[in-house]
């Protein structure tokens, strides 16, 4: 139940006014009033910035009660909580009394300029949508990447950006957005399809409405817009829907929010749609969630297993074929596996769905000679292994790490198959790329054929690495080089039985940095730095401890 907001008095904005930003609120106090002053400032094409509170029980109202004299900021204040995003939404679209509407979480800000440079194309494209780029911004460090680069980032490839599209299904890679937030909508045209998103207690909802817009195939323009800023909390003290992960509920939503997706597809009769979107699963959604596997407990593990593999019973061949290599053999992985696996064998299989896949040794083969994932039950062909293109193979790079002035790396190149010695590796450039500041240092050595393949070696000196007044983070990538130019990109990882380290040596002039040499939940190798008075103090009190158990 809500309230439903007043009619407005026609204001002289109401003339150039065509957009209705629809912002939705539950506890969230602190940030709901930054969101509305962001769709505020967008200037006078916005007329109106309906703010759907879902029931609060914090001082949200309150917030909301202060922007009273902004006669644009229309509260709805709902009585009863309706468990998700969809019906407040809906409440928003219902409300609005513009021709676009444009949504918003109040969590989120909208860009300067967005709304005029997504109304200005979607004038000039006669658009039903409008899509531009949504920012992920990471808190507290403010780390910022483009959500669904192969769409939106041109830096990254993408080849969208400046077309209309009739429909999406002669560009199915599309599904792979599946934000509402990052669009502007023509509202006659959600109206005259009926597209709303799920209502009530509905997770991943976006993923559902998304769909249906798709299926009604608008009339899309896909821009490099920047429109949206998505921040990512994962420090929060209730974490979004989508930082859940270690819920076995939240993967259960999102299983059922992509069967409504493909019932959706299939109902509209876009049955290339469904297919795309079943690949997509593959290729994402199993990938990132199979990856976390070794944190959670073995009752998450055994369940986990049973719902993914009824869920991928259903999808259709020519879905799995389409995607990447890698995704298609943890899909007959899983399908051969009624009981999910443990240990080294589970490992195998998370560094599969790695971003950057690895395929770790040993490398069985069947009794024919044909390579396979693993022993049985699960020696399922890696079909298509020898048709990977070189940049894209799954090559495994394990490194051990000294440190004291200087940090060494020792690297081991494994063979995969024999189809890294048909490349001819003949060198390796090592990246360390530092995770607060992006910054990156590149080394590059030689490859020198050892018993498990190729070795090599860089070192540099350790002040490098060093950031003044706190933690450094290090990752690390090798990207190898042969005869015919690149061959792959592997995050170097630590080697099996490999345990963290960590403790205090002496830099130059007798310097104290304190080290911590990692592994991620996916072996990845990470260097953790902190030296000089900072990381004296952060010892005593007991504070570079905490940091070395972050993860």
């Amino acid at each position: 139940m809500s309230e439903t907001p007043q009619p407005q008095t026609p204001t002289r904005a109401d003339a150039v006014s065509t957009v209705s930003v629809i912002v939705i609120a539950y506890n969230d106090a602190a940030h709901v009033g930054d969101a509305v002053r962001s769709a505020l400032a967008q200037g006078e094409a916005v007329g109106e910035v309906i703010v759907v509170d879902d029931a609060s029980g914090d001082t949200t109202p309150e917030v909301l009660a202060g922007f009273a004299d902004e006669p644009r900021v229309r509260p709805l204040i709902r009585r009863e909580n309706s468990g998700g995003c969809g019906t407040p939404r809906n409440d928003g679209i219902s409300a609005a009394v513009h021709p676009y509407v444009l949504f918003l979480d109040s969590d989120d800000l909208l860009l300067p300029g967005a709304v005029d440079g997504l109304l200005a194309v979607a004038a000039e494209r006669s658009a039903d949508v409008v899509a531009g780029i949504c920012v992920r911004r990471e808190l507290p460090e403010g780390r910022e990447t483009v959500w669904a680069p192969s769409l939106y980032d041109v830096s990254q490839g993408a080849t969208l950006p400046g077309t209309v599209l009739d429909g999406v299904e002669k560009h199915p890679e599309f599904v792979l957005d599946t934000l509402s937030v990052n669009k502007l909508y023509r509202r006659d045209f959600l109206d005259r399809h009926a597209i709303r998103f799920p209502d009530g207690a509905f997770h991943y909802e976006d993923f559902v409405f998304s769909a249906r817009v798709q299926a009604a195939a608008p009339r899309l323009a896909v821009t490099d817009v920047p429109v949206y800023v998505w921040h990512v909390r994962r420090q929060a003290a209730t974490l979004s829907i989508s930082l859940r992960r270690a819920s076995l509920a939240n993967w259960e939503h999102r299983i059922a929010a992509h069967a409504a997706v493909l019932d959706v597809f299939r109902t509209a009769g876009r049955p290339a749609l469904a297919r795309a979107a079943q690949t997509k699963f593959l290729d994402y959604d199993l990938p990132m969630y199979l990856r976390e596997l070794p944190q959670r407990t073995a009752a998450y593990r055994a369940d986990w297993w049973t719902a993914t593999r009824a869920h991928l019973a259903g999808f259709e061949a020519e879905a799995v074929a389409d995607a990447q290599a890698p995704s298609r053999w943890l899909h007959a992985a899983l399908t051969a596996l009624a009981v999910v696996p443990e240990g080294w064998e589970l490992t195998r299989f998370v560094e599969l769905a790695a971003p950057l896949p690895r395929l770790v040794p040993p490398y069985p083969r069947a009794g024919d000679g044909t390579p396979v994932l693993a022993a049985a039950p699960a020696d399922v062909p890696l079909e298509g292994l020898a048709e990977i293109a070189p940049a894209e193979l799954p090559v495994a790079v394990d490194g051990s790490v000294t440190v004291g002035a200087s940090t060494r790396l020792t690297l081991t190149v494994h063979d995969l198959y024999g189809r890294i010695a048909e490349l001819r590796p003949t060198a390796v450039r090592v990246v360390f790329a530092e995770r607060v500041s992006a910054a990156e240092v590149a080394l590059d050595a030689p490859l020198l054929p050892a018993e498990e393949g190729w070795t090599a070696t860089v070192s540099l000196p350790t002040a490098k690495l060093l950031r003044a007044g706190r933690l450094a983070a290090w990752s690390l990538r090798a990207e190898l080089r042969g005869a015919a130019g690149t061959i792959g990109n592997a995050e170097v990882r630590a080697p099996q039985g490999a345990v963290d380290r960590r403790g205090m040596v002496l830099g130059r002039l007798g310097r104290v940095l304190l080290v911590q040499v990692v592994a991620s939940a996916r072996r990845g190798l990470v260097l953790r730095f902190a030296g000089g008075v900072v990381g004296a103090r952060q010892v005593v009190s007991g504070r570079f401890r905490r940091l070395l158990a972050m993860r």
